[in-house]
């Protein structure tokens, strides 16, 4: 019986050691196979389908070709927020930039280079007619003409004026009256009609404000001048 006894002990203390041996590998394997898993891990790439989205220039929903100029402009929002232009990512008028003003906002562009020229804004209800007139009659050859309305840009408009905005492209200057909200971009030379020209009536039955038609937004691709 005591041999029998000592036996049995031997078989139980081999077996929990042979167990022990087993579960010891099994660790081993498992911390092995996270080492393992964790090296691979870290070379794989970041997944590319979580990287931020493009942005295009001046925000526009597409970007341009590399023959081409992009652009986004605004109207004036009543008599409270002044238009926006942006050319090629850069701001050229705004409220913020404290460049623009009631009436008819222009900005002049190198149809070439893409370079800001110049930049006004002329009182079409207070103030005089002629000094726009001038402005448009020294605008040289392959200009870009950026053009947005705010407030109103018609009431002192006279036939001379809207002559030589009709020379730039434009189709609607013949039609715009008292606080239409109007954008268009046009160019001194230009042998076609513009084909970047937006419009909005003022009337009482439709305005979005108080008075004033809704905002007018446009964007696009303007070709570069060779």
């Amino acid at each position: 019986m005591v041999r029998a006894s000592g036996v049995f002990k031997f078989a139980t203390v081999l077996f929990i050691f042979i167990v022990a041996i087993f579960l010891t590998f099994q660790l081993l394997d498992i911390h092995l196979d996270f080492k393992l898993n964790d090296i691979l891990a870290r070379s794989v790439p970041a997944n590319t389908g979580t990287s931020k989205p493009v942005r295009n220039k001046c925000g526009m929903v597409r970007d341009c070709p590399n023959d081409h100029f992009a652009f986004k402009m605004a109207s004036g929002a009543a008599s409270v927020v002044g238009p926006r232009i942006c050319l090629e990512d850069k701001t050229l008028m705004s409220s913020v930039k404290n460049n623009v003003g009631r009436g008819i906002n222009i900005a002049l562009v190198d149809g070439k280079t893409g370079e800001c020229l110049k930049t006004a804004f002329f009182d079409m209800w207070g103030g005089d007619v002629a000094p726009m007139i001038k402005f448009l009659k020294e605008i040289e050859d392959g200009t870009v003409v950026m053009m947005a309305s705010f407030d109103d840009p018609a009431t002192k408009l006279n036939d001379e004026a809207r002559k030589l905005i009709a020379d730039l492209g434009s189709t609607i200057i013949t039609q715009l009256g008292f606080r239409d909200n109007w954008i268009f971009v046009g160019g001194k030379g230009i042998k076609t009609k513009s084909p970047f020209e937006q419009h909005i009536k003022n009337s009482a039955d439709s305005n979005k404000f108080d008075g004033w038609p809704e905002v007018l937004e446009m964007e696009g691709c303007i070709p570069k001048k060779v």
